[in-house]
């Protein structure tokens, strides 16, 4: 199978379209043929300087395609359905192995890059709105990264619970757009000072929950925009910044917040996160929801998409394809 691989960690250039194994089926997985791959925010810090099991390393924890064989075990797939899936690694490929509990169907005549990012982007984004976030209709969200993934999904399901959806972006083009997912008030980060905006933008009260997932100096940001007791749910170091935020200024508010890592839940909680992720994909393939694909490169080009993410020009989700 051909895979975007790499030997070391570092820039978008390490990456190497190469031929590699195929992946063996084992007894309670799947074998699919990759159709589309989602770029997943942690798929660049990975790259970037994660870890690596082995080499050559093919990063990636999420793709969508057609199963091509099931394990003995498996009793909720067969050769021929179309799945969507998450995974550690191993995405940015044209074959990958997933075990059943880490897949999930997509429903016929749904589109299959549509389907590729939705779990990851749509499962967070809920996460952080109402597992951990606890939003109640008629309260302020202010969803940082808007235009990203996950800040698409956010600010959708939370104008669909009722909230007050303010949104981050770094221009009016961009929030703009935003206004047709649901967004009710936008601040361009680079022109406008945050903390005074969302300020304004309530009344001084300020956001009865934060979804952040840039960190660093943002979270910072989102700390000044709470009101009080107030919710951050953090999820991301998408800045990439070394320093640790200061974030005593949370305790005059009396404000808390909680860390959000999808994956975890999928590990501990499958009875809930997976009912969850199904339902999520129902909503998208109803319309309900929508999904962005800012663009589409194949997988020989993975280190240009990877670059082009990096410059943060996208407008939702950067997708490869075999």
């Amino acid at each position: 199978m051909k895979a975007a691989v790499f030997y070391e960690t570092g820039s978008p250039d390490v990456l190497r379209y190469e031929d590699v194994p195929d992946p063996q089926c084992r007894p309670r997985g799947l074998v699919f043929d990759v159709k589309a791959i989602s770029i997943e925010g942690g798929d660049l810090l990975h790259r970037a300087g994660g870890d690596m099991p082995g080499t050559p390393h093919i990063v990636g924890y999420q793709a969508a395609g057609v199963v091509r064989e099931v394990g003995e075990r498996v009793t909720r797939f067969k050769p021929g359905d179309q799945v969507v899936a998450t995974m550690a690694h191993g995405s940015h490929a044209s074959v990958c192995y997933v075990t059943e509990q880490t897949a999930y169907a997509v429903p016929d005549g749904m589109d299959i890059v549509e389907a590729s990012v939705i779990p990851i982007a749509f499962g967070t984004a809920d996460d952080c709105l109402f597992e951990f976030g606890h939003l109640q209709a008629g309260e302020t969200v202010l969803v940082q990264a808007a235009a990203g993934g996950v800040g698409l999904a956010a600010v959708q399901l939370a104008k669909a619970a009722g909230a007050t959806v303010l949104g981050t972006a770094s221009s009016q083009e961009k929030l703009d757009r935003l206004k047709e997912f649901g967004l009710d008030h936008g601040i361009n980060y680079k022109d406008q000072d945050l903390a005074e905006e969302t300020m304004r933008l309530t009344e001084r009260a300020g956001a009865n929950l934060v979804v952040d997932s840039v960190g660093g100096r943002t979270l910072e940001q989102s700390i000044a925009a709470l009101a009080y007791r107030g919710r951050i749910s953090w999820v991301g170091r998408a800045g990439r910044e070394e320093q640790p935020p200061e974030i005593w200024p949370i305790m005059q508010k009396n404000g808390s917040i909680t860390g959000v890592f999808l994956g975890a839940e999928f590990a501990r909680n499958r009875d809930r996160t997976r009912p969850m992720i199904e339902k999520l994909i129902e909503r998208v393939h109803s319309g309900e929801l929508k999904v962005v694909i800012d663009r589409t490169f194949p997988l020989s080009e993975a280190a240009e998409a990877h670059r082009y993410i990096e410059s943060r020009s996208a407008f939702g989700r950067v997708v490869l394809t075999p």
